[in-house]
C-alpha cells in the first residue's frame, strides 16, 4: 500500500544523504531505478516522520522504474531540536541477572530507543550494541547539528577492556556522538572529541586495572588453596593403592591391557570402570627414570 503524498512531499524537501539525489527529486536505487521507499536518513530530517519504521514512495513517482531528476528546489536545512537525541544501551552478562533496573533508569533519563541484551563482555560482537551505534550514527548523519548521546547506566555496561573502550571512545569522537553516564563516581555527559577524550583513556586504564586486581586475587586465591592441599582439575584416576598394584603385575610380566583389565578407578563420574591403557602406561613411566 503507497504512502500517501504529503510525507513523499515533505521528504522530498532534502537532499537525500544515502542516494545523493537533490531535493525535488525521490531517492534512487543503485542500480538507477526509483526506490521503493525512502532512505532512512532521509525522512529522518522530517520530525513528524523520525519515529516511522519506514516510508514508501508514493505509486505517481514510479518506483521501480527508470530514475530521472524532479523538479529543482531550494533543499531545506534540518534544524537540530533543542533537546538532544538519547539512545539507551543496558547490558547484564548472565541471564541470572537483572536488567530491569537499567531499563528503568534509562527510561527516566528519557532515552528513545533503548537497546538491551544479556551478554558477557567477553564476547567481541555485541549485536545490541552494534544497533545502538548504528542508530546514533544514522541520526548524526542525518541531522548533523543534532545532538546525539549514547546513554548508559554505569561504564562496565558499555565495556571492560582498555582496547574495547578505547575503540568505542575513537568511534564516538569519529561521529562526534557524546557519552553520558547516569551513575557512578564520574555520572554526567562527556564528548570525546573536547575534555571527555582524556576522561575516557582514564576510564580505559581504570578498567584494566580493576581486571588485573581480579586476576591477581584469583591467582592468590589458587595458590593458597595448593598450600592448603586443594588442587584444582580433574580427579585423579590412579590411587597409590591402584598404582602399586599396577606395577607389581608389571614387574610379574603381566601385559599392560591385562593390567587394565584388572583395575578399577574408586572415584569420580567413571568409579567402578576400568582406567584406559594410556593411562595404565603413564603410571608406569613414572618410575622409569627411578629405575
Amino acid at each position: 500500500m503507497s504512502q500517501p503524498a504529503e510525507p513523499a512531499a515533505a521528504v522530498e524537501q532534502f537532499d537525500c544523504p544515502t542516494c545523493s539525489v537533490p531535493a525535488g527529486s525521490t531517492c534512487r536505487t543503485r542500480g538507477g531505478k526509483v526506490a521503493p521507499k525512502y532512505h532512512t536518513p532521509r525522512f529522518m530530517l522530517v520530525p513528524q516522520l523520525r519515529a516511522k519504521l519506514e516510508v514508501r514512495t508514493p505509486a505517481d513517482r514510479g518506483p521501480g522504474r527508470a530514475w530521472e531528476m524532479g523538479p529543482a528546489l531550494d533543499a531545506s536545512v534540518p534544524e537540530a531540536t533543542a533537546k538532544p537525541t538519547r539512545v539507551g544501551y543496558a547490558r547484564c552478562s548472565t541471564a541470572q541477572q537483572e536488567l530491569q533496573s537499567q531499563l528503568d533508569a534509562l527510561a527516566e533519563a528519557g532515552c528513545d530507543p533503548v537497546f538491551s541484551e544479556k551478554i558477557s563482555t567477553r564476547i567481541k560482537v555485541r549485536p545490541e550494541f552494534v544497533k545502538a551505534m548504528d542508530f546514533a550514527r544514522t541520526i548524526k548523519k542525518a541531522v548533523p547539528h543534532q545532538r546525539v548521546i549514547l546513554t548508559v547506566h554505569e561504564m562496565k555496561r558499555l565495556g571492560r577492556g582498555a582496547a574495547e573502550l578505547l575503540a568505542i571512545a575513537d568511534d564516538l569522537r569519529t561521529n562526534d556522538i557524546e557519552l553520558e553516564l547516569l551513575t557512578g563516581p564520574l555520572q554526567g555527559i562527556y564528548d570525546p572529541s573536547g575534555h571527555g577524550a582524556a576522561l575516557f583513556a582514564f576510564f580505559a586504564g581504570m578498567a584494566e586495572s580493576e581486571r588485573e586486581y581480579i586476576r591477581e586475587k584469583s591467582l592468590e586465591g589458587q595458590a593458597s588453596a595448593r598450600d592448603r592441599g586443594r588442587h584444582g582439575g580433574r580427579p585423579k584416576v590412579f590411587d597409590d593403592d591402584m598404582a602399586h598394584y599396577a606395577r607389581t603385575l608389571r614387574a610379574g610380566g603381566v601385559p599392560v591391557p591385562d593390567i587394565a583389565a584388572k583395575l578399577f578407578i574408586p572415584t569420580g563420574k567413571n568409579k567402578g570402570q576400568n582406567p584406559s591403557v594410556a593411562s595404565v602406561y603413564r603410571v608406569l613411566a613414572e618410575d622409569e627414570p627411578q629405575t
